[in-house]
C-alpha cells in the first residue's frame, strides 16, 4: 500500500471538498490493486508515463470503493431499506433516519435533512477523479500503447458511468460534471445524465479488451471493470431508464437490440457460469462453526468467482487515520449486539419483512441462503430484544458480519481488527444470473433456457416466460443485493408504492409490541427519489432545488 499527499481543490459551493487527485489506495489480496509503494505526487510530476495513468486509474477505483465505505447510507444498504424486503430496524433508542427512508417520510426524523450529505460528496469525489484522468488522457499520446490507453479510458468511463447511475437513481436531478470545474453547476435533466451514462458504458464495452473470465485471470484482476461488466451494466441502465421514464431507448446512444446483444455476449463469450450451489456464493450462508477448533468450515467459492461479473472491493486495512477501505455498511446489517456463529453482531438494520420469507416457493434453496430465521436457528434464546427496533424474527444472511464459535469476530487480528471498520466482504454488483434474467426480459430467443437454469439451481421446476414470472424470479434471486427497489421503481411509482406500502405489520421494538406502517402516498409524493442534502442546497445558494415530497 502507498500513500500520497492529497492535492485538494474545492468544487464551488455544492460539493463540499473533493480531491483533485487522491490515491490513498487500499490493498486487496490477490488483486490488481495490490501496491507496495510510497510516494508524493501531483500534476507537476505526474501523468508522464503509462504507469502514472495506471496508478491514476487505481485512484478512480478507490473513489468508487469509498462510496461503499460510506457506512449508513451506502448504496446497497439504502436500496434495501427503501425496498419491500426490509424495514429500517437499528437500535430501539437510535435516531430514526432509517425509518425516514423506509417510510419515505421526513416526519419520522425531521432533523435528518442531511442524511445523504456524505454520500453526495463522496460520489462527486469519485466522479471528479474520473474527469481529471479522462482530461489528462486526452492530452497525451503514447506511440505503440494505443490499446492500453483505450483500455484505461474504458475502465475510467465505466467507473464514471456507474457512479452517475447510482447517484441519479438516488436523487433523479443531479449536477452533471463531465470535466474538472469549480463552477456552481445546477441540476441537469435526468435524460442528459442517462445519455452520459450510456455513452460511458458503451465506450467501456467497446474499448476494454480483457480475456474471458478464468480463475487465474480473476486472481490478479478481481475488481476490474471489463467489457463484460460494461455490457451487463448497460442492460441494467436500459431497463431502469426505459421503464421509469417511459422511453424506447437510451437517449439515442443504444437501443434494445444493442443492449440484448451485449447481454448475450456476456453469457456466450465472457467465460462466466452459474455457481452450482446458490448458497456457496455467500460466505455466511455456507459456513459451519467447528467448536472444537474454534474455526469455520465452508464451501464458499470465494471472491472473483465464475459468477461474479463485477464487484466492489473492500479490505480490512481501514483505520481511523484516513484509510477508508473497509465495508462500513456491513456492520449495520449484523444482528443487534448478538453473536451466533457464523453470524457476527452488528447494529440490527434492515430487519427482514416477514412477507418476503413466506413468499419463497416451497423447496426454494435461496430462502435459507438469504435469510437468517432466528427462531429455527435457535438464536432467539440469546438475542438482544431490549435493544432492537422493529424485530421481525428474520435477518439478512448474504451480507452480515461473521464470528467464530467463541464469539470472536473474523476480522480479529486483521488490520485494526475493529469489527466496525475492518469488515472486508466484497459487494457483488453484477452476477451472471442477472444477465440471464435481463436477457430473458428483453426477449432473447433463449429466454426459456435462461429462466429455467436460474430456477433449476434454486431447486425449482420451470415456469412459463412472462414479465410477471421474470420479475418474481428476480425478487428471490437478488434479495438483499440492492436490486429489488429499483426493479419495483422501474415498473412505475404506482407499482412501487403499492408493493412497498404496509399497514400495521406487527414487530417488536425494545421487546414491546410495535407496528410498521408505510403510506403509499408518501412514496408517490417523492416519486421514489431521495432528499437532496440540505447542506448542499445551502452551500449552492439555492442553485440546487429539493426533490418533490421532501420540501
Amino acid at each position: 500500500m502507498f500513500k500520497t499527499h492529497k492535492v485538494m481543490n474545492k468544487i464551488k459551493l455544492y460539493i463540499l471538498a473533493i480531491a483533485t487527485f487522491s490515491l490513498s489506495l487500499f490493498s486487496c489480496t490477490d488483486s490488481f490493486l495490490d501496491v507496495d509503494q510510497e510516494t508524493s505526487i501531483g500534476d507537476d510530476n505526474f501523468y508522464k508515463t503509462i504507469d502514472d495513468f495506471e496508478m491514476a486509474l487505481v485512484g478512480c477505483y478507490d473513489g468508487y470503493q469509498r462510496t461503499g465505505s460510506d457506512g449508513t447510507t451506502a448504496f446497497p444498504i439504502t436500496s434495501e431499506v427503501l425496498s419491500d424486503n426490509c424495514f429500517g430496524g437499528t437500535g430501539n433508542t437510535d435516531g430514526r433516519a432509517y425509518q425516514l427512508l423506509d417510510r419515505f417520510d421526513k416526519g419520522q426524523s425531521p432533523s435528518d435533512n442531511d442524511v445523504f450529505n456524505s454520500t453526495w460528496a463522496t460520489y462527486y469525489t469519485g466522479i471528479f477523479r474520473c474527469n481529471i484522468l479522462l482530461k489528462k488522457l486526452d492530452e497525451v499520446s503514447f506511440e505503440g500503447e494505443e490499446e492500453t490507453i483505450a483500455r484505461i479510458a474504458g475502465e475510467t468511463h465505466f467507473l464514471r458511468g456507474l457512479l452517475y447511475f447510482e447517484l441519479v437513481r438516488l436523487f433523479n436531478k443531479v449536477p452533471l460534471l463531465t470535466e474538472p470545474t469549480t463552477d456552481n453547476v445546477p441540476q441537469a435533466d435526468p435524460a442528459d445524465v442517462y445519455k452520459l451514462i450510456a455513452e460511458d458504458l458503451k465506450f467501456a464495452a467497446e474499448n476494454i479488451n480483457y480475456p474471458a473470465w478464468s480463475a487465474s485471470w480473476a486472481s490478479a484482476n478481481d475488481g476490474r471493470a471489463t467489457q463484460w461488466a460494461a455490457k451487463a451494466m448497460l442492460g441494467r441502465v436500459f431497463l431502469f431508464y426505459t421503464g421509469y421514464y417511459g422511453k424506447s431507448d437510451l437517449e439515442g446512444v443504444v437501443d434494445k437490440a444493442y443492449v440484448l446483444k451485449g447481454l448475450e455476449d456476456v453469457y456466450d463469450e465472457g467465460g462466466f457460469s452459474l455457481v452450482e450451489d446458490y448458497k456457496n456464493l455467500w460466505e455466511a450462508a455456507c459456513s459451519t462453526p467447528i467448536e472444537e477448533s474454534n474455526t469455520l468450515e465452508n464451501s464458499w467459492v470465494g471472491k472473483g468467482n465464475q459468477e461474479a461479473i463485477f464487484s466492489q472491493k473492500f479490505n480490512y486495512t481501514s483505520d481511523y487515520n484516513g484509510n477508508s477501505d473497509g465495508n462500513r455498511w456491513l456492520i449495520m446489517l449484523g444482528m443487534r449486539n448478538t453473536n451466533w456463529s457464523p453470524y457476527g453482531k452488528g447494529w440490527g438494520a434492515c430487519t427482514v419483512n416477514p412477507k418476503l420469507f413466506t413468499a419463497f416457493e416451497s423447496g426454494d434453496t435461496r430462502r435459507s441462503a438469504s435469510i437468517i430465521d432466528l427462531a429455527s436457528e435457535g438464536i432467539e434464546s440469546v438475542f438482544d430484544f431490549k435493544d432492537q427496533r422493529e424485530y421481525t424474527g428474520y435477518s439478512n444472511k448474504k451480507y452480515t458480519p461473521m464470528c467464530y464459535p467463541d464469539g470472536t469476530t473474523t476480522v480479529e487480528g486483521l488490520g485494526e481488527g475493529d469489527f466496525q471498520i475492518s469488515q472486508y466482504q466484497d459487494y457483488i454488483v453484477m452476477r451472471l444470473s442477472d444477465v440471464m434474467l435481463m436477457a430473458a426480459e428483453l426477449g432473447s430467443d433463449r429466454a426459456e433456457t435462461f429462466l429455467t437454469e436460474v430456477r433449476h439451481r434454486a431447486g425449482l421446476d420451470p415456469v412459463s416466460v412472462t414479465p410477471e414470472n421474470i420479475m418474481a424470479e428476480r425478487r428471490f434471486e437478488f434479495a438483499f443485493e440492492g436490486i429489488r427497489y429499483w426493479d419495483l421503481l422501474r415498473q412505475g411509482i404506482e407499482v412501487a408504492a403499492s408493493t412497498i406500502a404496509e399497514t400495521n405489520v406487527p414487530v417488536l421494538s425494545g421487546n414491546a409490541e410495535d407496528y410498521v406502517s408505510i403510506d403509499k402516498e408518501d412514496i408517490i409524493a417523492t416519486k421514489g427519489f431521495m432528499q437532496i442534502p440540505n447542506t448542499q442546497i445551502t452551500l449552492s445558494d439555492g442553485v440546487l432545488v429539493q426533490n418533490d415530497g421532501w420540501k
